[in-house]
């Protein structure tokens, strides 16, 4: 059987030829292999490659041997997305899209298809904001006994010590008291008890457009990067949001600061909590794009961690 020709898009391949290098090409050259393989492994048929798609996985729309419709996710093998599907097992459909069939190994996964034209980013933002946290509440669930999943403690620790190598760049060197401030906070957090207190199991990389349109469900989230901690780690990168139509309104600042508070008072989570994971987040994203050369986002977000 002749394997089914297709292009790998573009987004996919700037990114992880940007983010990986030599071993992000090395995949790239792999990848219609191994999505042919696991065509032929699952019995799926394709429909067509989703375009721009991810920007470090391949996604195609399939059908299944009995017709049904769903999706081959295959994803870079980097550190966070490693239990993907195991998150995704765990909630079964409650809040997220379903796990038909995966192998680890390999990053492979064959998914419940939802509407990837059609994401909350489609909504108002007052509309989206609240269709965003009324899904994420049902994702916030105990994970299971002997879980596979790193805690934030744990991820915030390495993040931390990345942020404090950046902070040294030269670039960064007149956000360096912005960077403190983003250190000192998160250390505080780290040492506070409500941060272990609350152990649910988190989305991770939780943003309108990580949420789609679906048949089962008005929406379903996609792409977790689970970690286990507290309910405000999750939101505050809700909080960041369609920064650029942010940065476009009028009186940004005060913005920011209504957008964090209602946010917290929605979801009932200490605000001040909020506007700290969320400048922490924030500014570490910001730095991390300044590192790999993205300044546009990099701007975005540190602007808007100054407006905090």
């Amino acid at each position: 059987m002749t394997a089914p020709a297709f292009s790998i898009p573009a987004r996919l391949q700037d990114t992880v030829r940007c983010w990986a290098s030599d071993a992000g090409q090395a995949w790239l050259d792999a990848l219609p292999g191994l999505a042919s393989a696991y065509l032929a492994r699952w019995e799926l048929t394709l429909e067509r490659v989703c375009e721009p798609g991810g920007q470090i996985s391949l996604v195609l729309l399939v059908r299944r041997a009995d017709g049904s419709p769903a999706a081959l996710k295959l994803g870079y093998p980097d550190p966070e997305g490693e239990q993907e599907h195991a998150a995704l097992a765990h909630w079964d459909g409650h809040g997220a899209v379903r796990v038909y069939a995966c192998a680890p190994e390999d990053r492979a996964m064959l998914l419940e298809r939802a509407q990837g034209e059609v994401s909350l980013r489609s909504l108002p933002e007052n509309k989206a904001m609240l269709e965003a946290l009324g899904t994420l509440r049902r994702l916030w669930v105990a994970p299971p006994e002997a879980h596979p999943f790193t805690t934030v403690s744990d991820y915030v620790g390495s993040l931390r010590e990345a942020l404090t190598r950046r902070r040294a760049l030269p670039a960064a060197a007149e956000l360096r008291p912005l960077v403190d401030e983003a250190l000192d906070l998160s250390a505080s957090l780290l040492q506070d008890s409500v941060s272990r207190e609350e152990a649910l199991l988190l989305h991770g990389d939780y943003h309108h457009g990580n949420v789609l349109a679906a048949e089962r469900s008005p929406w379903l989230a996609i792409d977790p990067k689970p970690l286990v901690g507290e309910r405000a780690y999750d939101l505050a990168w809700l909080a960041q949001d369609r920064l650029e139509t942010l940065a476009g309104s009028p009186g940004p600042e005060a913005a920011a600061r209504r957008r964090v508070q209602r946010l917290a008072a929605d979801a009932a989570v200490d605000p001040e909590r909020l506007r700290a994971w969320t400048l922490f987040r924030t500014v570490e994203a910001g730095l991390w794009s300044l590192d790999v050369g993205d300044t546009r986002h990099a701007s975005l977000f540190l602007e808007f961690a100054a407006m905090l």
